[in-house]
């Protein structure tokens, strides 16, 4: 059994590359795997190790005084969730194609407890919940009447708000995302439009949320990029199978590792076609073995 930590901490770095090299020596003498994003606006992890380890890493991430205070949050996986470990320099530390020069954390949206957005669902009839994740991350768990923009990437998030400024106008909004960390920034850029009302977000995210909340207003299953794939928060299925279109949530990667496309395929499916994708993807392994990937399931990295 491992420990997972996912974290971020918003907050000015000078020298990033000084950190890189603290946290690569850390890791590796821990044992931790997993992948530390570090820019000049801060840092995103998301590592995995034995407990005591990961007790090991939190002591010294709290003792450090740029590092401390982190709301880590933690789950447990069977298996080993990452391959390796990989520490990057990076501009953002969650990709959203703007510089944080020009959308800067330090202009987010107001911060709600899981409690207090509770409170305001219930409230606010006419409040708009807006999901800042992407579109295949929505397909499996979102909180209920929320808009889920159809987008592959978190870059394309600003151009979403650019289109459809008119969702916003005189609104009071609640942003939300996996852990919060999208959040930050984008719940800056849509208040950089100067068309809403108010701009909230969820402290902690969907994670936070369910914990406190887990039959509340987000349904079905909170996606996590790691090799979990998603975690379970209620028994709600919001999708359907991508080849028979039977109700299911499960996400494989297809075998086949010409192919790899991530989807929903329900059990019966996966068994029919071996784990891929398509009858093309299935006779490529039927004929050539050694194109199967080790498991149908996808291994992601880091991301809040």
């Amino acid at each position: 059994m491992k420990t997972i930590l996912l974290y971020y901490k918003y907050t000015d770095v000078d020298y990033p590359a000084r950190y890189v090299k603290w946290q690569k020596e850390l890791c590796v003498r821990l044992g931790l795997k997993g992948r530390v994003i570090i820019a000049t606006e801060g840092i995103n992890g998301t590592v995995a190790g034995t407990q005591e380890a990961c007790d090991a890493y939190m002591h010294e991430m709290n003792n450090h005084p740029l590092f401390n205070s982190i709301d880590f949050k933690q789950s447990q996986c069977d298996g080993e969730p990452f391959p390796r470990l990989r520490i990057v320099e990076k501009e953002e530390i969650t990709r959203m194609g703007k510089s944080p020069q020009e959308i800067s954390y330090k202009d987010a949206g107001t911060h709600l407890s899981p409690h207090e957005a509770h409170a305001l669902i219930a409230e606010k009839k006419d409040l708009v919940i807006l999901d800042g994740r992407n579109n295949y991350e929505a397909a499996i768990g979102r909180f209920v009447n929320a808009i889920a923009p159809d987008i592959e990437n978190f870059r394309d998030f600003p151009d979403y708000i650019d289109k459809n400024q008119e969702l916003f106008k005189d609104k009071e909004v609640l942003m939300y995302c996996t852990g919060g960390i999208r959040c930050e920034r984008a719940s800056a850029y849509l208040k950089s439009k100067g068309v809403t009302k108010q701009v909230y977000q969820i402290t902690g995210g969907i994670d936070r949320y369910a914990q406190a909340y887990p039959d509340g207003y987000f349904r079905g299953k909170n996606y996590v990029f790691d090799g979990r794939i998603a975690v379970p928060v209620n028994n709600d299925i919001l999708s359907t199978c991508a080849l028979c279109n039977v109700t299911s949530d499960d996400y494989y990667n297809c075998i086949y590792a010409g192919c790899n496309k991530q989807l929903i395929i329900c059990q019966n499916c996966v068994a029919q076609n071996s784990a891929t994708c398509s009858k093309v993807c299935r006779e490529k392994i039927l004929t050539n073995p050694a194109m199967m990937r080790t498991t149908p399931h996808k291994t992601a990295t880091c991301l809040l």
